[in-house]
């Protein structure tokens, strides 16, 4: 009897760990040097497995903060600039932030720069952001898979963050100063 339970609680765990490990979302980081300063944005990237991730019903709707995303999965995404930027008009002081979309609308996201560098992804609190500014919004050639950040440089002090994933890409040009 008791090696039957003890057979049955390692097909358990194994089956717990194969679901788990089939749902990861690792580890990315995506930088650039505008102006010879560093600009970087560390978040997880998570996959659409199938799933509808925006809108109505879609998984990120299911988050206790929802319209408002953490941009990534696990942590908060977090961004940090030696240079001060000017997003869209928004002064963002060099520092240390954490980046979060307000997607209520699929097609008309807002980035979301937070001065709240201590909480974990699903705490976000809007008296702490520091501003927000609308993004451009486009239709990949084909679906996202895995959510990625993009940071590019336009060429001179210029720059682009993109944010692409499932049926979804929202960017914003900013100037390194």
């Amino acid at each position: 009897m008791t090696k039957s339970v003890l057979i049955c609680a390692a097909l358990a765990a194994t089956a717990s760990l194969s679901f788990a490990q089939k749902f990861t979302s690792p580890p990315a980081d995506t930088s650039v040097t505008i102006a010879g300063k560093n600009i970087t944005i560390k978040y997880s990237a998570p996959s659409v497995h199938g799933r509808q991730i925006f809108g109505d019903g879609g998984k990120i709707s299911h988050d206790p903060h929802y319209p408002v995303w953490r941009a990534g999965a696990n942590s908060a995404t977090a961004l940090h600039t030696e240079a001060d930027l000017d997003i869209q008009g928004l002064h963002v002081p060099a520092g240390d932030y954490t980046l979060f979309a307000n997607v209520a609308d699929p097609d008309h996201w807002e980035l979301i720069v937070s001065k709240d560098t201590k909480e974990w992804g699903l705490a976000y609190k809007d008296n702490m952001d520091l501003g927000r500014v609308k993004m451009e919004m486009s239709k990949p050639s084909a679906p996202i898979e895995t959510y990625k950040m993009t940071l590019s440089s336009g060429g001179g002090n210029s720059g682009t963050l993109e944010l692409a994933w499932e049926n979804h890409v929202a960017s914003v040009s900013f100037t390194a100063k």
